[in-house]
């Protein structure tokens, strides 16, 4: 009997621990690299963005879509991305889901590696973002991350990007 007594405390501090996000490293909130999977785009899913990405210069090379937490700190920031789906690149119209960990404001960023070489060239890559805020010489393709945030509830938010090239 006493070592059921012990049990039951500690399973209800592990999942405590589990809903608070304690037993989650803080590396593991980072770079995860997705399937592009619709089915968490479903009314009855999320919390997620459904992203249409418009304008899609040609079907060769590689989409990249990456969510960010929108802030001035995560936006664009080197490793601070969230999550990644990859795909081939078809021209046109292309449908991508990417859940976030909750409800909150958030980012989107994708680019169009348009040799696949991983490498970006501006002269020839696209790239577009939430809210298509316009980019020009004077803030270097980074617009703050005030005019790229987008509020996530707890369900699906479906947005449009405009890809842009040179």
């Amino acid at each position: 009997m006493n070592s059921t007594r012990f049990r039951l405390p500690a399973a209800l501090l592990a999942v405590g621990a589990l809903a608070t996000g304690a037993a989650v490293p803080a590396h593991a909130q980072y770079r995860e690299k997705i399937a592009n999977d619709m089915s968490q785009c479903r009314a009855d899913s999320g919390p997620a963005v459904l992203v249409t990405v418009d304008g899609v210069k040609a079907a060769r090379g590689r989409i990249r879509v990456q969510s960010y937490r929108a802030t001035s700190s995560e936006w664009l920031a080197k490793g601070r991305w969230l999550a990644r789906v990859e795909a081939p690149a078809k021209a046109g119209t292309m449908t991508f889901c990417v859940p976030v960990p909750g409800a909150g404001s958030y980012g989107i960023a994708v680019r169009h590696d348009l040799d696949g070489d991983g490498e970006t060239d501006l002269m020839s890559d696209g790239g577009g973002m939430s809210n298509n805020p316009s980019i020009n010489i004077f803030n270097l393709g980074k617009p703050s991350y005030k005019k790229t945030a987008i509020t996530v509830g707890g369900g699906v938010k479906s947005i449009r990007i405009q890809m842009r090239y040179m």
